[in-house]
């Protein structure tokens, strides 16, 4: 009887370790994912904060020049958008207006001190010059012709933008930065903006100055992660 009960005990104690072994794993499996989500909260606070440095960094520039210059400064997307067409391009033209050139010469080298600091210059992926238009061509014959006449349009006139931009003489010394960085984006009428219900067409047409940051795709790779 003692020999059962000793060979029963034994398998108790096992078990009992077992449990212990089990539970250890648990618990430092518990911890691991703790920790590593920890550290993506810690992440994604500090790109968030970074980029909310950089609007309130580019806001307090430009805060004077936006009325001016019929300018809007979005802080989700670190857009800053010219909302005047009659300003910026002849009709049907690519051509910068000697005015929209002016603007240029005291917008871009500002802004390129601005997101170029030291704080901020390695979080910038991107920075993207997009043209817009509305959606209508007189003359087309159907929805595709003007969405392709406005491609082409709105492609010349981002590209016109940047060589102009680039081209500047007080921004010779940031150039091989920008350049790895700066992109035109002839967007056509895929992104109207809506008035009512219905498209402005003066609105549509327009130019944007848009930061990608890094965070955008590290925030983006976290939330694949986590789904």
């Amino acid at each position: 009887m003692k020999k059962n009960e000793d060979h029963w005990m034994s398998i108790s104690d096992i078990m009992s370790g077992l449990m212990i072994v089990f539970m250890f794993i648990a618990v430092t499996f518990m911890m691991q994912v703790q920790n590593e989500q920890r550290q993506k909260n810690e992440m994604i606070y500090n790109y968030v904060e970074v980029k909310r440095e950089i609007y309130d960094a580019l806001f307090q520039e430009f805060k004077d020049d936006l009325s001016k210059w019929n300018a809007e400064l979005d802080e989700e997307t670190l857009t800053l958008r010219f909302k005047e067409p009659d300003i910026l391009f002849g009709v049907g033209s690519d051509t910068l207006t000697p005015k929209f050139q002016l603007i240029l010469d005291d917008f871009f080298p500002r802004y390129v001190k601005v997101i170029s600091q030291d704080n901020y210059k390695d979080y910038i992926d991107e920075i993207r010059i997009e043209g817009h238009t509305d959606p209508f061509w007189a003359g087309a014959e159907n929805r595709r012709q003007e969405y392709l006449n406005n491609m082409n349009l709105s492609q010349a006139r981002t590209l016109a933008v940047l060589t102009y931009a680039i081209n500047m003489p007080a921004l010779q010394d940031s150039l091989e930065w920008i350049i790895r960085r700066i992109t035109a984006n002839g967007l056509s009428s895929s992104q109207p903006i809506m008035a009512g219900g219905e498209i402005d067409a003066k609105l549509s047409r327009r130019v944007d100055f848009r930061i990608r940051t890094k965070a955008d795709e590290r925030l983006n790779e976290l939330a694949e992660r986590i789904d």
